[in-house]
């Protein structure tokens, strides 16, 4: 077990739902109508799993543990994941205009629009956390791994409440997503 498994795995599953997206972007662009409740549903997986939990255990759990353990939060890895996490909310919002747009006109050319860039932005941002900011951390928080997952866990379960919903909701929403396409 590492310090970053519960986020790592929180990738896996946004990564599922980047796959999603990139199918229903593809549609759109054929031409094809998304039901408004497939599209609800990726709102509801980018704005309150992806955007208020797993964002939430690494601002609220990660970073601060990280910054105990030496690194600085302005001017480098954290400092930039945080401005990055304000992007994605900025392109999850406009991913909900674009879609109550393309519900009320039809026009799907802002929703391709919005998507694709969510798309690349979310893609590249979690590359960059797989590769550089969680292999860092695993090492600075090697001997802290069980406190550190204990308090994602505490914290993914907190935040998930706030929402309703829980891993399991967002897991099978993810797959039925997928199911619809």
């Amino acid at each position: 077990m590492t310090a970053t498994d519960s986020l790592r795995k929180d990738h896996l599953l946004i990564e599922k739902m980047i796959n999603s997206l990139k199918t229903i972007s593809l549609l759109l662009k054929d031409g094809k109508q998304i039901p408004e409740s497939i599209l609800n549903n990726a709102i509801d997986f980018s704005i309150n799993f992806t955007n208020v939990c797993h964002h939430g255990k690494e601002e609220e759990s990660l970073f601060p543990n990280l910054e105990k353990n030496g690194m600085p939060k302005e001017g480098g890895p954290i400092a930039r994941m945080l401005y990055e996490h304000e992007i994605t909310k900025d392109l999850a919002n406009s991913i909900i205009n674009a879609t109550k747009n393309y519900i009320s006109t039809g026009d799907n050319s802002g929703l391709v629009k919005s998507i694709d860039e969510y798309i690349n932005h979310v893609s590249l941002h979690l590359a960059k956390e797989n590769q550089r900011l969680f292999v860092m951390a695993d090492m600075i928080l090697k001997d802290q791994e069980d406190a550190v997952n204990n308090d994602l866990s505490s914290l993914e379960n907190f935040k998930l409440n706030e929402t309703g919903n829980s891993r399991e909701y967002y897991e099978k929403l993810v797959e039925k997503i997928n199911l619809q396409k």
